[in-house]
């Protein structure tokens, strides 16, 4: 039992209480314990509460009672299914935008394939934040649905659509289809590394882990750098092609950052050099 646990299962706060703290306490911090409290206790009353917070007039309101019943009973979760029902009728009326994406974050952790069609119709909203909401509701389903949205989103106009669209794509799921590879390959091509590396780097690595060779010229030039970014070491560690063998090589005699994971690109790319 984590700390953590303990220190809910001693928590003699009511749950009102802690509704209370969740919506009037200015401090973040504060406010995310009383909602992880919540998560952690997730008994019936926890989820009657998030229930009626979801019918709530105030949006404040409903978007706690999202932020609850996303990952209601943690780390082993109650009422997946009536949480289900209850996000997935909320997410048909509102509009806020606050809201709609606290309601795709909490459907991104109950990870149910129903909640899929509902969230592609929001692909296309105005606001960057819903659809940021999408994008992580959608991460690591194989469904194909699920894996055309993330391949339109991963060239969205906003930076943090794009990383996590691009993150879910790469390194989410096993599914290899010349279509991820292509839409990998573009953000690998479009992205300036130098302005946004990791939406770059997380394209390296989806690409390495499905063998594609088009980035392995650039991935020796990476690893063979003055500044070289985990991700590069992420990458070789995926792609374990003896053609980077060197390159790691020469990088062991100063790079000291997760040393573990070197060994682990070194050992998979040994061999005929």
């Amino acid at each position: 039992m984590t700390q953590k646990q303990k220190d809910v299962r001693s928590d003699s706060r009511s749950t009102e209480e802690l509704i209370q703290i969740a919506l009037t306490v200015d401090n973040e911090d504060t406010a995310w314990d009383a909602v992880m409290t919540l998560q952690f206790r997730g008994d019936s009353q926890v989820l009657e509460v998030a229930s009626m917070l979801c019918e709530s007039q105030n949006p404040q309101e409903r978007q706690l009672g999202a932020d609850i019943l996303g990952q209601l009973g943690i780390p082993y979760r109650t009422f997946p299914d009536e949480s289900l029902t209850i996000l997935l009728r909320l997410l048909e009326r509102e509009e806020d935008t606050s809201v709609l994406q606290s309601i795709g974050i909490a459907l991104g952790h109950l990870h149910d394939a129903k909640a899929i069609p509902a969230l592609v119709k929001l692909k296309n909203y105005t606001s960057e934040s819903v659809r940021f909401g999408v994008v992580v509701g959608l991460l690591g389903y194989e469904e194909e649905l699920a894996i055309t949205t993330l391949i339109e989103l991963s060239s969205d106009e906003d930076t943090e659509v794009r990383n996590w669209a691009t993150f879910g794509l790469g390194s989410q799921i096993e599914t290899d289809t010349t279509a991820i590879k292509e839409a990998l390959f573009e953000r690998f091509l479009k992205e300036n590394p130098d302005e946004n590396y990791e939406i770059y780097g997380e394209a390296l690595v989806g690409l390495a882990k499905r063998k594609d060779e088009r980035i392995l010229t650039r991935l020796i030039e990476e690893l063979s750098c003055d500044c070289v970014g985990v991700l590069a070491i992420e990458a070789a560690d995926e792609m374990a092609d003896s053609r980077l063998y060197p390159a790691l090589m020469r990088l062991k005699e100063w790079w000291n950052e997760k040393s573990d994971l070197l060994e682990s690109a070194i050992s998979n790319c040994k061999g005929e050099t």
